[in-house]
């Protein structure tokens, strides 16, 4: 029977902007997009769904594309049998989890890629990940079982039991994803010091991190127990804190060579990455360097983010602003080498040095072998016969053995880092997936801020930048709406409450950054949106999908911290902020209600709620509310902001002349002052700070750091 016999006569995918989808163009399954038109063909021949959903810089993605996508016998059972449908994870995070919820009840783990086979309803009856082309390790071989499926479907009283599992399922999954279970008070004092108590008691105190398997990074974890360390100085917090943020700096997490953060590690020790490069990871570590720079004084963890931030520049940044998405950890064959089956490029190669590549490279044979002894590169290497850099001897130790000045050291270092990443940058580059998301935008702009304020060397203008391309390309004025991903011109998607909320939290701390208030007015008009979209009063919770979207077998939350924070908790803190500056209190009834909603859930298991945990306590404490009412801002605010751990601050920048903030609230839509800057004028003729928290504000202030002291006594 020909492959065209099926419900669908040919691969749609050469129509997708996504990457991952482009990818399967040329496959002989016949794909199809997730939209009405794949689902309508469903229904007319009552033909089971195959659904499968990656990313472009999934290594098991690709495995299973080259062993069963690309197989002409494999597509055809395919065709014939199912509507075969791709989805790119990244731009429909909604399905991911509806689908990835029953992967993991029904099986006990989740991953990509995660296939799933659905009612022409698009309710699943059978799910998994990863199969092999033969059985493998207790795994169905990938077209035995598509030819067991097809078989079942087409018997009636099996099918009926496919439906019936299909129903048990879907009620599993809205369980899951969409219950709001039953509401509590506010989670208090105690589901932070839960929180950090978990932490403490499940982190690798040998390794540094969290659990004894592959290591992933954690940074919403880190937040809330520096938030502790900031509170009571708990000599074991502090410590779970450093060892975690020296283990991802000195491993194989980061990139020694060019700087920014592979994925996460397949290793207990932080030696061996997953190589590929996500954007949210590049954004949400960052901040948890500097935080921790804050609070410790240890010059390396910011220079961990001034390299991540040159990294993401240079490699992830559109020519007009914005944020690409991803690097492979597969890098892009030479030009004539794609026809040449031995030719596929090897994982991670990009990344890996022997010490005669090294040694070509530099051009002092002492400069090679200081480079070699620092970073663990050896003829035996740990990767597959090559070597992931990683830290392996101190400066001072490098001294000792060489006999040279520390300060000789590290000269000689950054020159021969600079030459091997000159002959590196010659080696085939990795894949880039150049979709530009908002929410994930939203990430590397509040990073990039929150760098400005930190470190004096970090311009604000890329956060900037790529805010303005987001609101040019995604942000639809008139309708107050968000699309989610932008692409070589084209537009798709409804944004989620990742979108919305991320954004939201990165433009107002542009605002933060840079006392230019459109960003401030783009923060809130993102939170009005979040509560016409998202908020639903009569289930006390914000929905990851919008009202208007489409209708899935589920309308899911996202309440829990994965390899992105929580949109729900960000979208909370987000609002208890931007409540400072409207004159009514939805904003914070909101957050509230959010909380409330979920506080079982919270309480019940803190750690993995980590953004929710740090909403309660914002809440609950309030905001330190910093009202700065000046034209020129003074250089010891800036040192005292840069150098002072903060984590509830709110920068409320002012003009200090009553004409200049009535044009404020002109570009605010706002017709009175709100209380944060109602009589807090500029006193003296100097520069004057408020601060204020839970109600009760200090004496106008000169000097930012007698401000803070006067917070710390009232705290």
């Amino acid at each position: 029977m020909s492959s065209d016999s099926g419900p669908t006569d040919r691969n749609r995918l050469d129509e997708a902007e996504s990457p991952y989808l482009r990818q399967h163009a040329d496959n002989p399954v016949n794909w199809q997009p997730w939209d009405e038109q794949a689902l309508e063909t469903a229904r007319e021949h009552d033909a089971p769904i195959f659904l499968s959903i990656g990313y472009s810089a999934c290594h098991w993605c690709h495995v299973m594309e080259d062993e069963s996508f690309s197989d002409p016998e494999t597509a055809t059972l395919l065709n014939e049998h199912f509507v075969p449908i791709k989805v790119d994870r990244e731009e429909r995070p909604d399905l991911d989890a509806i689908y990835m919820s029953i992967c993991q009840q029904v099986t006990g783990r989740g991953g990509w890629p995660l296939s799933a086979w659905l009612t022409p309803d698009g309710e699943p009856f059978y799910v998994g990940t990863y199969f092999p082309p033969e059985e493998r390790r207790g795994m169905p071989a990938f077209g035995q079982l598509l030819e067991d499926i097809a078989g079942s479907w087409s018997d009636s009283e099996q099918r009926e039991e496919m439906y019936n599992r299909a129903r048990q399922w879907t009620d599993a999954i809205e369980s899951d994803v969409g219950d709001v279970g039953q509401p509590g008070d506010v989670p208090d004092d105690e589901a932070l010091q839960a929180a950090v108590d978990a932490a403490i008691r499940a982190a690798d105190r040998e390794h540094g991190g969290w659990g004894n398997g592959p290591k992933f990074p954690q940074p919403g974890r880190l937040h809330y127990l520096m938030r502790e360390v900031a509170r009571s100085d708990r000599d074991d917090v502090r410590s779970v804190v450093t060892e975690t943020l020296d283990a991802m700096a000195d491993g194989g997490l980061f990139d020694h060579v060019g700087g920014g953060f592979h994925r996460y590690c397949t290793d207990r020790e932080w030696v061996v990455p997953h190589f590929e490069k996500m954007l949210y990871d590049n954004a949400t570590l960052p901040r948890a360097y500097l935080a921790g720079y804050q609070l410790t004084g240890d010059e390396r963890y910011a220079e961990v983010a001034r390299e991540t931030f040159a990294f993401v520049e240079r490699e992830l940044t559109h020519e007009d602003g914005g944020f690409f998405s991803t690097l492979d950890a597969q890098s892009v064959p030479p030009a004539g080498r794609r026809e040449d089956a031995d030719a596929e490029p090897e994982e991670g190669a990009y990344f890996v040095w022997i010490p005669d590549e090294v040694r070509a490279a530099v051009d002092s044979e002492t400069a090679a072998d200081l480079l070699c002894d620092r970073f663990g590169i050896t003829e035996s290497g740990n990767f597959e016969g090559k070597t992931v850099l990683t830290v392996d001897a101190s400066i001072e130790a490098l001294s000792e053995s060489s006999g040279l000045e520390a300060s000789d050291v590290e000269r000689t270092l950054a020159s021969a880092r600079e030459q091997v990443f000159e002959a590196r940058e010659e080696r085939p580059r990795p894949a880039r997936d150049e979709k530009v998301l908002a929410g994930w935008n939203g990430l590397m702009i509040t990073a990039i801020a929150e760098g400005a304020i930190v470190l004096d060397d970090v311009d604000p203008d890329p956060a900037a930048d790529a805010l303005a391309f987001v609101r040019e390309h995604l942000w639809d004025e008139s309708e107050q709406r968000l699309a989610r991903r932008y692409k070589d011109g084209d537009v798709a998607i409804d944004g989620y409450l990742e979108d919305y909320a991320f954004l939201a939290r990165g433009a107002l701390t542009l605002f933060e950054a840079t006392g230019e208030v459109e960003h401030l007015a783009f923060a809130l008009d993102l939170a009005h949106a979040i509560e016409r979209e998202f908020w639903d009063a009569d289930d006390g919770t914000l929905y990851f999908t919008p009202t208007s979207g489409e209708s899935l077998v589920a309308r899911p939350q996202e309440l829990t911290d994965q390899s992105t924070p929580s949109s729900t908790g960000v979208a909370v803190q987000a609002l208890l902020s931007l409540s400072a500056f409207v004159p009514h209190d939805r904003f914070e009834t909101i957050a509230a209600g959010v909380l409330e909603t979920h506080a079982n859930k919270i309480e019940a298991n803190p750690m993995q709620h980590a953004s929710l945990v740090v909403a309660a306590d914002r809440y609950l404490r309030g905001d330190l509310e910093l009202t700065l009412v000046a034209d020129e801002v003074p250089a010891e605010w800036r040192t005292t902001l840069a150098e002072t751990y903060l984590p509830d601050r709110l920068l409320a920048w002012r003009p200090p002349g009553d004409g200049d903030l009535d044009a404020w609230l002109d570009v605010l839509g706002l017709d009175d002052v709100p209380p944060i800057w109602a009589d807090r004028t500029e006193r003296d003729g100097e520069a004057t700070v408020y601060a204020c928290r839970q109600f009760t504000c200090s004496p106008p202030q000169h000097h930012l750091r007698n401000a803070l002291d006067w917070a710390t006594e009232q705290a």
